[in-house]
């Protein structure tokens, strides 16, 4: 389970042309009603500003636009392909994109109103440098949200999800991006990652407050959250 900033950065570069079309796939399409549970969480105030953190090929900032239209948002990712293939997106212009590295964002502090992220503390190398970043650049009061996936619990659904991320995501990503190693890292990496309390915990250490965090789909995603305290 290579975390190498590069090995990583080329791997998504890879699969950016059919990146979304697999989430779809391998959330049965629920992923969009998490993302809007995300922004709604978030809640950035009128005229205010977002910035989603590895933003991909742009779902969550592209939804923020049409959530949140007085809102200014921006969108950064550190693989200059998925960027790419955000920019030709219907909707592109109404967000302001970048190339950015997670663990060194290029902003100042107290930047913006609310900071998302999806998927992005499982791959980086420093989950918590990440949330110290976000809860740098977000104002006091304001909410850094996070989206991912976690273990799946012990339950009598765990096998058949285990079934699920083991086989079924790997031949997936095979079949329609036509790369399986991408997709066998992607499930490795859920199962290794922390559960809820530990990520929150994260959230907890990088300083933020008001801490929470929710579940879907079995309990395989979660978004979890804090908020910045006044000096």
């Amino acid at each position: 389970m290579d975390k190498d900033p590069k090995t990583v950065q080329e791997m998504f570069g890879r699969i950016a042309g059919r990146y979304d079309l697999m989430n779809t796939l391998m959330t049965m399409g629920r992923d969009q009603s998490w993302r809007r549970f995300v922004l709604q969480t978030a809640a950035p105030p009128k005229g205010g500003s977002l910035l989603d953190v590895a933003c991909g090929t742009g779902p969550m900032a592209l939804m923020a636009a049409a959530m949140f239209p007085s809102v200014s948002v921006t969108a950064v990712d550190f693989t200059e392909n998925m960027v790419r293939t955000a920019l030709s997106r219907p909707g592109r212009q109404k967000v302001s994109w970048g190339i950015a590295d997670g663990l060194a964002l290029s902003f100042g502090d107290n930047s913006f109103d609310a900071v998302t992220s999806g998927y992005l503390i499982r791959n980086v190398p420093d989950p918590l440098k990440a949330f110290q970043e976000q809860a740098r650049v977000v104002k006091p009061g304001g909410r850094v949200v996070c989206l991912d996936t976690c273990p799946p619990p012990d339950g009598p659904l765990k096998p058949a999800i285990m079934v699920h991320m083991k086989y079924v995501i790997p031949f997936l990503g095979q079949m329609v991006a036509k790369n399986r190693s991408a997709y066998e890292y992607l499930p490795d990496t859920t199962a290794n990652f922390m559960n809820p309390r530990q990520l929150t915990d994260l959230m907890k250490q990088a300083g933020l407050k008001n801490i929470g965090f929710r579940q879907f789909m079995f309990n395989t995603q979660t978004v979890a959250w804090g908020e910045k305290d006044y000096p």
